[in-house]
């Protein structure tokens, strides 16, 4: 079946994009996947080929997008490479939507140009060491200071994408108690530069999969944080946390059906280089029955993806429609990544191989933006169960 998500522009960027990614990811992604981490420079090369500035206002040096069908170009042509842009899908993907929806034109004018740029990293703290999928049980404080002129925040977060280099993280904390009612009252977020003073970053986490992104512990001592820097209202941080939660999911979503498609991608073409007993092993018959079956349900991964996008572009992506996209697509993946693996034989053990990172890379897919139990529980909730 013809796709009809994208258009020509969408096309003329996945070229672009294509031929960046052979000629400066590529040949280095080695060496980025030794370190645990891209290097800091090449966001810069991201802000010059536009990445950063798809869905910033105009006036504040992006290209004013409305759309989130680039960002569904950018995942499939990383996962056809078997590549990563280090922790940068964080400050697209989940730190600009914050800005967009929250900061005042002061904030923008402040905040935007240099996050076009990559001269800004933006990283986004939520999970805290004991908390997980359990926002509300956060225990970082931002307490205002007697003359009103700035919060002092303290505590510590964990699993923090894009961590060690970030220059500026959305951080949430209790600026009030919870009360018996709601016990997700007195949420709020910040805009913290990382230079402030008592901000440390701790261990840069040594994870499974998704190497060449950096990952940090980071703590929080006496932070002062002006109140220029609050994003939103106070204390209701925690339902701007949920209003973005569809189009993270959607991005999990889509960005594990596109690795599906890569492992289907990189399968086909291993089973017919590779020989075995005289023959490839794409003519034996539990080769194609397997690669079959693969390709079916990245068919229809595809399909509820493309239709999830068009709802998310259309501002109707309901939470439960996001979950369900995310459970689906993401288990999906863990299918079909496990089996074209298998296709591989040994080689597909080797990190050597695109197939073994993809594999690895996959798995967090469904922990991150809501395990697939919590995703479960959404969808059964508003089924009426």
């Amino acid at each position: 079946m013809r796709r009809t998500v994208f258009n020509e522009d969408h096309e003329a960027f996945r070229e672009t994009l294509r031929a960046f990614i052979e000629a400066e990811v590529v040949p280095v992604y080695d060496d980025w996947f030794a370190a645990g981490q891209a290097p800091r420079e090449f966001y810069y090369k991201l802000g010059e080929l536009g990445i950063f500035g798809i869905n910033v206002p105009e006036e504040f040096g992006g290209a004013g997008m409305d759309s989130h069908k680039f960002e569904a170009v950018l995942y499939e042509e990383t996962a056809r490479a078997g590549v990563q842009f280090g922790g940068s899908g964080v400050h697209v993907l989940l730190a600009l939507p914050y800005i967009n929806m929250l900061a005042t034109d002061e904030q923008k004018k402040r905040y935007l140009p240099k996050f076009v740029t990559g001269e800004e990293m933006w990283a986004i703290a939520m999970t805290e060491p004991g908390t997980g999928s359990d926002l509300a049980g956060m225990k970082s404080t931002a307490k205002l200071s007697e003359d009103g002129t700035h919060y002092v925040l303290n505590g510590a977060k964990t699993f923090i994408t894009g961590g060690v280099h970030a220059d500026k993280v959305i951080v949430c904390a209790r600026t009030a108690a919870p009360t018996a009612e709601d016990r997700r009252h007195g949420i709020s977020l910040f805009a913290v530069d990382t230079k402030s003073q008592g901000y440390s970053v701790g261990r840069k986490l040594d994870k499974l999969g998704l190497r060449t992104s950096d990952t940090a512990e980071l703590a929080f001592v006496d932070v002062k944080v002006p109140v220029e820097d609050l994003l939103g209202e106070e204390n209701k941080g925690f339902s701007y946390l949920g209003h973005n939660l569809a189009s993270e999911r959607w991005g999990i979503a889509f960005g594990a059906y596109a690795q599906a498609k890569a492992a289907v991608r990189f399968a086909k073409q291993y089973v017919q280089d590779r020989t075995v007993f005289g023959k490839p092993v794409a003519h034996f018959q539990n080769t194609k029955f397997e690669l079959a079956a693969c390709q079916a349900e990245v068919d229809a991964a595809e399909a509820v993806v493309d239709r999830a996008t068009e709802a998310l572009d259309a501002g109707e992506l309901t939470p439960a429609e996001a979950a369900s996209a995310k459970l689906f697509c993401t288990e999906v993946a863990h299918r079909v990544i496990d089996r074209c693996l298998q296709l591989h034989g040994g080689y597909g053990y080797m990190n050597e191989y695109p197939i073994a990172r993809l594999y690895a890379d996959n798995r967090v897919n469904r922990i991150y933006g809501g395990t697939s139990e919590i995703m479960k529980s959404i969808i059964a909730k508003n089924m009426g169960l």
